[in-house]
């Protein structure tokens, strides 16, 4: 494995931002680990899940989706995995991207979106307004074995993980428990965000822990205003498939194109909307600055009844019912008598009216002509009407900011599985599939099967990318660090073969023997770098030498021999 390699396959154990960036296959790779997991399979198991046997796809989505907001947190935290330098990163990196091209689509690297991210401080709302110096968080992304132990780390009471964590969670979850085949389901990344468009029942996108379908994404409400955040206002830099990704900074792309294009086509028509009244309403809802121009008409005993627009709204917070929809009538019920006049109320334009020039005319404002219809019949009464109309059309039709689509389109082999094998037969193929398929290579590496793996890449990240247990072991001594883990429970949060690093351990507060002498080897080789160590793994006996001996207990059933040279030399036998 040549540098450039161990480059991409240590990224595969740490999974950070950055990473996943530089080596685009990594994010499939990552929902792969996630499907090889027992985690979620025990999920069908769950009497939540195996009373909707034999219902759509879909019913079955919008519980897990009920299941996922009650069971998994969003973490803001970026310190939970420490903390590295822009200088220390680039330097990995700058024989894949350049610096510059980093800065314009990585968050922690200078990226700012456009103008919208900064009226609303999006850095700050992040947290990284305290990272514009050369520290950086390293923003790791978790397996689903780091997100459940969340539930061990004080603070949480949950399952928990950041958004790219979450989006490659509801990949593997709707192909595992809701049989949505992976080939309609597109992962989207942008430099603050990752969704997922699951191309069914019209679309539906993924937003952290939340489901958004076409009719809520143009609801104007405010979490649907935040989900729309990422795909209105910031570049794609990823789109992911099962058939490979297309990157905004690289000139190949490995994703079908014909795939890539129905993709484009699908997610443009989620995007897009003919004006409606109800779309119209939903608009106000969205811009509360516009509703004091428009009123509500309603008829009682033969006579027409006036009301404010706002005030209808208003209603709207504590009520069921909503403006405009099928509900209209009952929410109209719900309002006081007194609030009504028997007049046209002055300076204000009768929805009514306004739905009926919209079916009349067919009013498309994504046309410059229905525009200037629209502009023209509002005029008289709304302020700057030209930008009222702009952003109308803006809300009802949202261009992606897409990777372009004349890349060099050079087909990948695909992964192929498929709703009705078993997790076995899965873990077989991706296994019969590595040779050809760095993707499914790489995904063993993120599940951590180090029964199968090459162990350096894992060893290498360990020891170089470790900085949390660094930090929490930095008041004591080497040997009150073993005491420490010790007392530490001894379970992993891995099954079988399968091992946790360093940081993980330090989070969780537990972990199998040779998950804790690599951590106590990674302070060691901080606190003494001239220190050649060596770890030897003989099944149930774990022992860390460097200068002094460590004992460990396993149940991992692992043999192997490692010595870590103080120049960073890996060397190992068994």
């Amino acid at each position: 494995m040549n540098s450039e390699q161990m480059e991409k396959y240590t990224s595969a154990i740490t999974l950070s931002d950055m990473e996943i960036f530089v080596f685009p296959e990594l994010m499939y790779s990552l929902v792969l680990a996630d499907i090889m997991s027992p985690i979620i399979w025990q999920w069908r198991r769950m009497d939540c899940f195996k009373k909707l046997q034999g219902k759509s796809s879909y019913k079955k989505l919008m519980r897990l989706k009920q299941f996922i907001m009650d069971e998994f947190e969003f973490n803001l935290d970026l310190e939970t995995w420490g903390l590295t330098s822009k200088a220390k990163e680039l330097k990995r990196f700058e024989k894949f991207i350049s610096s510059d091209d980093i800065s314009q689509s990585n968050a922690l690297f200078g990226y700012h979106g456009d103008k919208y991210y900064f009226d609303v401080d999006i850095r700050r709302h992040f947290g990284l307004d305290k990272y514009d110096s050369d520290i950086i968080p390293y923003w790791k992304t978790e397996t689903v074995e780091a997100m459940n132990a969340f539930r061990l780390k004080q603070g949480y009471n949950t399952a928990a993980g950041e958004c790219v964590s979450l989006a490659a969670l509801y990949v593997a979850a709707a192909f595992i428990v809701c049989g949505i085949a992976l080939e309609d389901i597109y992962m989207i990344l942008t430099p603050l965000h990752s969704q997922n468009f699951i191309d069914m029942q019209g679309g539906v996108l993924t937003n952290n822990s939340r489901l958004v379908t076409k009719t809520m994404w143009f609801n104007g409400t405010a979490i649907s205003n935040k989900a729309q955040r990422a795909l209105r206002n910031e570049n794609v830099t990823i789109t992911a498939h099962p058939s490979g990704y297309v990157h905004c900074m690289y000139d190949d792309a490995t994703i079908d194109k014909k795939t890539y294009q129905h993709f484009t086509r699908q997610l443009g028509s989620y995007l897009s909307a003919e004006l409606t009244l109800p779309l119209f309403a939903s608009f106000l809802r969205s811009n509360r600055d516009y509703q004091k121009f428009f009123q509500v008409c309603r008829e009682c005993r033969g006579q027409a009844q006036f009301l404010e627009a706002e005030v209808l709204f208003s209603y709207e917070h504590s009520s069921n019912y909503r403006i405009a929809d099928r509900t209209y009538e009952k929410l109209l019920a719900e309002v006081s008598d007194e609030a009504f006049v028997p007049y046209q109320l002055p300076g204000r334009i009768r929805c009514d009216e306004l739905e009926q020039l919209i079916e009349k005319q067919k009013i498309d404002v994504r046309k410059q002509e229905g525009r200037e219809v629209l502009r023209k019949y509002i005029k008289p009464v709304v302020p700057e009407p030209q930008r009222f109309v702009n952003e109308l059309a803006g809300f009802v039709h949202i261009e992606a900011k897409l990777p372009a689509s004349d890349k060099n389109f050079i087909p990948a082999n695909p992964i192929q599985i498929h709703v009705h094998q078993s997790r076995e037969q899965i873990i077989d193929y991706l296994q019969q599939l590595r040779q050809s398929s760095s993707t499914a290579d790489l995904a063993f590496f993120a599940y951590r099967d180090m029964a199968t793996c090459d162990w350096v890449p894992f060893i290498k990240a360990a020891v170089e990318r470790s900085p949390v247990s660094i930090q929490m072991a930095d008041s004591m001594s080497t040997k009150e660090v073993h005491i420490w883990l010790e007392q530490m429970n001894n379970t992993s949060i891995y099954d079988g073969k399968r091992l946790a690093q360093p940081d993980e351990v330090a989070n969780y507060k537990t972990g199998d023997g040779v998950e804790k002498a690599f951590l106590l080897a990674n302070v060691i080789r901080q606190r003494k770098p001239e220190q050649d160590i060596e770890i030897v793994v003989d099944k149930n006996d774990v022992v860390v030498k460097g200068p002094d001996q460590y004992r460990f207990v396993s149940v991992k059933g692992l043999e192997k021999q490692i010595r870590i040279s103080a120049a960073g030399a890996i060397n190992i036998v068994g």
